[in-house]
């Protein structure tokens, strides 16, 4: 299951979050903290995933941006590397440029993608297609 999805910049400054799992604010803040710094000291060499504390970290670099999930030990690592690919190129279809102005957007995107931590939907015409019916209806 995942317990939480983080969208990341490479000043550490946390651009997206989403829980799955009840956390309160100052501990978010500290996990986020703790799991940036884990992160961004790795090299480009080394493996994405990282085993921390009671759960693991899935994470990718994209330019700027890192994407970093957190999974129990049940999850598929791979699956959710994959996951995170699979997101970002659904970005790149439906966003031409600036994404962090679309915040909301990216949250429908997500919650497309993930229902209550477990992966429900990959396939991109089906996730965008709700998106595309409210652009409709904003132009209208």
């Amino acid at each position: 299951m995942i317990k939480f999805f983080l969208m990341v910049n490479k000043q550490g400054q946390t651009r997206l979050s989403r829980y799955y799992e009840h956390v309160e604010i100052n501990k978010r803040t500290m996990l986020e903290a703790e799991v940036i710094k884990n992160c961004l000291s790795r090299s480009k060499d080394q493996c994405s995933f990282i085993e921390y504390k009671d759960f693991k970290l899935v994470y990718r670099q994209y330019a700027a941006l890192f994407v970093v999930v957190g999974i129990n030990e049940t999850e598929n690592e791979m699956a959710v590397y994959e996951l995170i690919h699979n997101f970002v190129e659904v970005l790149d279809k439906y966003f031409s440029r600036v994404i962090m102005f679309n915040l909301d957007r990216v949250h429908i995107i997500l919650d497309e993608m993930v229902l209550n931590g477990c992966i429900v939907e990959t396939n991109r015409t089906r996730i965008l297609a709700p998106l595309f019916v409210l652009d409709k209806v904003a132009e209208s």
